[in-house]
């Protein structure tokens, strides 16, 4: 048995063309808009901005006629998103995290979040296991009769897995790739549900925001709450302007303006 602690790596974000965005702003009339753009580290927000000013043709004041007034202060306008529930602006921008010694627990509650998300998980009927990953809360580790008990069991486990591996022959020569497939899915069922997995969960801001609500909630799962805890503490920096309206009270993440 090997204790892990859940981790969270973001490894894609957002990246605008402006070039492109230029010469669509030019047919439009609206190239000024992109001149008040801070293009450093803030294309997650340059983007939510751009879809909503799209929808209203409210790059400048003028180029609709219903418009003859506008906000220019990047932070105003997108906390009026926010305030508004114009979410569907969101959606255009996603994140990709790599979600690392995360337990089959936690990807079970994770796949109920299924609008705007992509997920690619280490499978394990191709991945063999020879060891059983896993992580303790702290309440547990402090409890010295149940670790002793638990990581006995484990220990069993991975002692079963390495068993039937050599009592199948795995790692005979000229074993096709195909029987190793067929006899590991079948020795993942000898698994626990908690042992440490991975994963690539992306999903888009608005989905993001419900998630962290959800799963930062006082009710939700001690694991999850952990994993999603940091999700909220990275998009922050990432995108302060589209999550810096959270408050965080006793580890739950509640945010200023709900169902965006």
């Amino acid at each position: 048995m090997r204790a892990v602690e859940p981790e969270v790596f973001l490894i894609a974000r957002p990246e605008l063309d402006y070039d492109e965005l230029a010469r669509y702003l030019r047919e439009v009339g609206g190239e000024r808009w992109l001149e008040r753009l801070d293009r450093g580290e803030l294309d997650a927000q340059n983007l939510a901005e751009f879809a909503g000013r799209l929808c209203y043709r409210s790059f400048e004041p003028g180029l609709n006629p219903n418009v003859t007034r506008i906000r220019t202060d990047q932070i105003d306008y997108l906390r009026n998103i926010l305030a508004s529930a114009h979410g569907s602006v969101l959606e255009h921008i996603s994140f990709s995290f790599v979600l690392h010694n995360v337990s089959r627990v936690l990807t079970h509650e994770l796949v109920r979040h299924r609008p705007g998300v992509a997920i690619s998980q280490e499978s394990l009927r191709f991945v063999r296991l020879t060891e059983i990953p896993f992580w303790f809360p702290q309440w547990a580790r402090e409890d010295r009769e149940l670790m002793d008990r638990a990581t006995e069991m484990l220990r069993r486990l991975e002692e079963f897995q390495v068993w039937m591996a050599e009592h199948f022959g795995l790692d005979e020569e000229g074993v096709p790739f195909a029987d190793k497939k067929h006899k590991t899915s079948f020795m993942r069922r000898f698994a626990p549900e908690g042992v440490a997995t991975g994963l690539v969960w992306t999903a888009n801001v608005r989905t993001l925001r419900h998630t962290i609500e959800a799963r930062t909630a006082a009710g939700a799962e001690e694991e999850i709450r952990l994993l999603f805890h940091r999700v909220g503490e990275l998009m922050r920096k990432e995108a302060p302007a589209l999550f810096g309206d959270y408050t965080v009270e006793d580890g739950a993440w509640i945010p200023g303006w709900r169902k965006v």
